[in-house]
């Protein structure tokens, strides 16, 4: 078994893990840095990003809108400190993306073009086309590559986080590195390393329709629960309103919000729109809004789906600003300008994660996070749409500068090799992909976008069940990236359904229809 040592290890190959690789390899040109990733180099949650980086740079804008968008996106919940940081900070992380070779589109003056979208009172998006994760992602890569201390590791799933609980007074947790499955050599290797990073993304996949990529399993957010961390606010999920309704596809393919910031209508089954009824901003209210709205259509009527309009649109301007998405559209028999989109609400984005501060620190010492997996308190209780990318280069870049190496922990300890003694060569894996589909079907008709109760404590007892199964086939079984990332599905789909027990208020993306109408009070747009 290999042991590898390096001076920080990064999990994930997302936005948020490559800027923090970009900017420490650059504070600290003689220190290893590893990018250990599950899949290929560039598969993560931000290659799929389409509208864009929310980033105030319009005289008429101003960092105070931006964060009143957020707090309001939130429902008021959001950490206050960490949302002026993240808002004032866009400017300058985006210029770097810009220095390191981002393109984004620029109107006729040459001036970056700014789109908007739901949430937001100014245009303020930052895009390219609509493949602005896929372009960032790229441009981060190029970056990453002309960087001769970063070494990345695709292939490489991350099993369980190295640590050592203490109970002394006074003392704390220590997190040391991670046991990593070698998908190519199916070598279980232990990496030890003074700082890690906790970079893994989302947790779509717990749900059966969802916009996250299939890699998006919770990993890092269950490592970190099983190491004793704090994860917080896992009730809030956003499911974002206008994913292409394809029964058989996961993941689902995105319509992004920017089609309705640029004038699309969202109609139900009788060809009238009905956003009138739920908000004053229309298309262009929040994303929890509109996915309750599209719900409680699609209940009312008995259907699976309702549309989007985009006939009346300017052809070729739309042609250029959504390419990806016309030509979509296309390969599935729709042309857009003459007949309705069929879109559903799926999974999109987790609003909380590994509890951190503003600094990236979570409970144990020497284990940071960053990204969507972790917990700043940036978006409360929902997310304001394109905070996120922002939030990953605002924090992945603030991380990196205030990150100090110190002492080498790590390398004054001896760990253990992982073992695999008295387990056996699974036969067949049908229980790890029926466990699987089944943990989707009970988040998805249980624990989505209304919930209840009796639907909580239903989803609780089968997860329960499934849980003692799967830990029974854990134990007695080789590693596999399929076993783990089922039992990662399990422990994450568990704290959702916990933390929503726990949540006795509706608020942001979390509706339980036995509490009524939601508590918080949004003020209407034109008192903004």
């Amino acid at each position: 078994m290999n042991s590898i040592q390096t001076d920080f290890l990064i999990l994930g190959s997302g936005v948020a893990g490559l800027i923090f690789a970009i900017k420490t390899a650059e504070k600290y040109p003689e220190r290893k840095i590893c990018i250990v990733t599950k899949d290929h180099t560039s598969e993560s949650n931000t290659k799929y990003a389409q509208g864009g980086v929310a980033v105030v740079l319009d005289f008429e804008d101003s960092f105070e809108s931006h964060i009143e968008d957020t707090f309001r996106a939130g429902g008021y919940i959001n950490n206050k400190e960490v949302v002026e940081l993240v808002v004032r900070n866009a400017p300058s992380v985006l210029s770097d993306m810009i220095t390191w070779g981002a393109n984004f589109d620029k109107d006729r003056s040459g001036e970056l073009d700014l789109a908007k979208e739901g949430g937001h009172v100014k245009n303020r998006i930052v895009h390219f086309k609509d493949v602005t994760g896929a372009e960032i992602e790229r441009t981060l890569l190029e970056k990453v590559d002309s960087l001769s201390n970063i070494e990345i590791l695709p292939h490489h799933f991350a099993i369980d986080l190295i640590t050592e609980h203490q109970v002394k007074s006074g003392t704390s947790n220590i997190c040391y590195g991670a046991y990593v499955l070698n998908e190519e050599t199916n070598q279980i290797e232990t990496y030890s390393s003074e700082i890690i990073l906790l970079a893994t993304g989302g947790i779509g996949q717990v749900y059966k329709h969802t916009t996250n990529p299939l890699i998006a399993t919770g990993d890092g957010i269950a490592m970190a629960y099983r190491a004793k961390a704090r994860i917080s606010n896992m009730e809030f999920i956003q499911f974002h309103p206008s994913a292409l309704y394809e029964p058989e596809r996961s993941p689902s393919f995105l319509i992004s919000e920017a089609v309705r910031g640029f004038g699309a209508y969202l109609l139900n089954e009788s060809g009238e729109r009905f956003m009138y009824k739920y908000d004053d901003r229309l298309e262009l209210a929040s994303r929890d809004i509109v996915s309750r709205a599209i719900d409680s259509e699609m209940k009312i009527r008995g259907k699976k789906h309702v549309y989007l309009d985009c006939r009346h649109l300017d052809q070729e301007k739309f042609k250029s600003h959504f390419p990806n998405i016309y030509q979509k559209c296309l390969d599935v028999g729709i042309d857009v300008f003459n007949k309705l989109i069929p879109v559903v609400p799926a999974a999109h984005y987790l609003c909380g994660g590994v509890q951190v501060d503003s600094l990236g620190h979570t409970k144990l010492e020497n284990l940071l996070a960053c990204g969507e997996c972790s917990d700043t308190g940036l978006h409360g209780a929902n997310r304001l749409a394109s905070n996120s990318l922002l939030e990953a280069m605002v924090m992945g870049s603030r991380l990196a500068e205030n990150v100090v190496l110190t002492k080498d922990t790590a390398k004054q300890v001896i760990i253990p090799f992982w073992t695999e003694a008295g387990t056996i060569q699974a036969e067949e894996k049908i229980i790890i992909t029926n466990n699987r589909e089944e943990v989707q079907a009970i988040m998805s008709n249980l624990v989505a976008i209304v919930r209840s109760q009796k639907r909580l404590d239903s989803a609780k007892l089968r997860l329960e069940l499934l849980y003692k199964e799967t830990d029974q086939l854990y134990r007695k079984t080789k590693i596999s990236r399929e076993l783990c990332e089922l039992r990662n599905l399990i422990c994450i789909a568990s704290m959702i359904v916990e933390q929503s027990i726990d949540r006795k208020e509706n608020i942001g993306a979390f509706y339980n229809k036995d509490f009524g109408e939601m508590k918080i009070a949004y003020p209407k747009a034109e008192t903004l």
